[in-house]
Parts: structure tokens; C-alpha cells; sequence
């Protein structure tokens, strides 16, 4: 029998149901929600036969904590075998565009890099098994459905994942603060796998061995560090503007 988790927050929710309603099994709403929102994803609810039962905001607490919005759904787990990198690699439309993450670990950061990778149209989000956080309900909560369009792939080993790129001709470029070159110096408009570090580490000695070349965002103002989301934004999207810059 496939096991059963529960989702929460109206992004998530509604993307599930808008692709995959079947594996939906329930659908608890705060009794107390009347507004446009609650009603728009009841009536999504009930056109696909899905069953809805109205609750408190206690009971909803209790399931899932209080970041939920008011409504949280037990749905079928996902299969977790389908993206393998191989699998990820084959018959590509275009060049790679891969977003590798080294150890993150925050579940809100994992989430939003999901996010910006289904924005720009990265291929897939790479991360290590071990000492990272994995797709649990708050990632795909903040992902708002992205955790279930970008393929995430998780591997035993990150230093010789790297090299495995390499060898398909992916241009592996790591981020660091320190180095002088910067991105929007660089050509990226051809396959390219970007690596950021964990939050306040950056990447690990042996990650940063097995980079093609290191990359800094050039930062204008008086922050000195970026989230890792919004690093993982910025490098996404000059690749992306890059290569439809090439195409014209």
C-alpha cells in the first residue's frame, strides 16, 4: 500500500491537485476561511472527487504546525525513483542547465531553490544524500509546487557527481565570494552546472576541487552575501538570459 503524507500551504496544495488530483486522498480546510482563496481551491477539490472535510485551525495545528494557511492535504507519496541523473540527462531539449546544491540544509532555502530552478527552466536540482535536507512538507510547502515539476536528484557522492558532468561536457562552475572573476563576465550559454554552498559555509573544500572554474555575483550595494536562493536566481537567470540572447 503506497504511504501517505500530508502537504500543507494553498501553493502546494493546489499544485498537487492541478497535477496529480488522484493522489490526493483528503483535503482538511480551516472552518473559519471564507474568503476567495479557500472557496477556489473547495470548488478545485470537489470537481475532482476529492474529499474535503472542514476543521478547526486547531486541528490543523496539530497535523502540521502553524504555517499551513488553513489547509493541508494527505496525499500518495511520490515515487522517489524516477530522477536519476542519467535519466535527468537523456533526450534534453536543449543544453544542461543543472543547479547543484552542496549540503543545504535549511528546508526554506531548499524550497525557494526549487522555486527559481522551475523559473529559469533548470533540468534538475542536485544535492548529497547525506548532511542536506531532503523533499520533507515544509520544502514543498515554500517550493509552491515546483518540488513536484523540477526533477531533484539526490547522490552518494557530490565530488564524483561533479566529474561525472565533466565528462558529458557540463561546465561545472562553482560560487564563491573571493574569487575574481564574475558572472556576468563569463559565456554561459552552453550546457552549465552551477554549485552553491550550504548557508554560511559556502562549498566544501572537496566540492570546490572538482569546479571547472569559481564565479562571484558582483554586489553593488552593502550586503556582503546573498541567501542561497537569491544566488542561485541570479546565476539561473544570466545563464538563461544568455542563452535566448544567443538564439536572436
Amino acid at each position: 500500500m503506497a504511504q501517505s503524507v500530508l502537504i500543507y500551504g494553498f501553493h502546494a496544495v493546489t499544485s498537487r491537485l492541478r497535477q496529480n488530483a488522484g493522489g490526493v486522498e483528503a483535503l482538511y480546510l480551516d472552518q473559519g476561511r471564507h474568503d476567495q482563496r479557500s472557496r477556489d481551491l473547495l470548488q478545485l477539490a470537489e470537481s475532482n472527487g476529492i474529499k474535503t472535510m472542514l476543521v478547526t485551525r486547531q486541528r490543523l495545528d496539530a497535523m502540521a504546525g502553524d504555517k499551513h494557511q488553513g489547509v493541508v492535504a494527505k496525499v500518495s507519496a511520490l515515487p522517489a525513483l524516477p530522477h536519476t541523473l542519467d535519466g535527468v540527462l537523456e533526450n534534453l531539449p536543449e543544453s544542461a542547465l543543472l543547479l547543484v546544491l552542496d549540503g543545504v540544509q535549511d528546508p526554506h532555502n531548499l524550497g525557494a531553490c526549487l522555486r527559481v530552478a522551475d523559473a529559469m527552466g533548470a533540468h534538475a536540482v542536485i544535492a548529497p544524500k547525506d548532511r542536506a535536507v531532503g523533499l520533507n512538507p515544509t520544502v514543498r510547502k515554500v517550493a509552491s509546487g515546483a518540488a513536484e515539476t523540477v526533477p531533484f536528484v539526490t547522490v552518494t557522492n557530490l565530488a564524483r557527481t561533479l566529474r561525472e558532468l565533466q565528462e558529458l561536457g557540463i561546465w561545472v562552475i562553482g560560487t564563491a565570494g573571493e574569487t575574481d572573476q564574475d558572472l556576468f563576465s563569463m559565456k554561459l550559454d552552453g550546457p552549465v552546472a552551477w554549485v552553491l554552498g550550504a548557508e554560511g559555509e559556502g562549498l566544501r573544500r572537496l566540492t570546490r576541487e572538482n569546479c571547472d572554474e569559481l564565479a562571484r555575483i558582483p554586489m553593488f550595494g552593502s550586503v556582503e552575501s546573498l541567501n542561497v536562493s537569491v544566488a542561485a536566481g541570479i546565476c539561473l537567470f544570466e545563464s538563461r538570459r544568455q542563452r535566448t540572447a544567443s538564439r536572436t
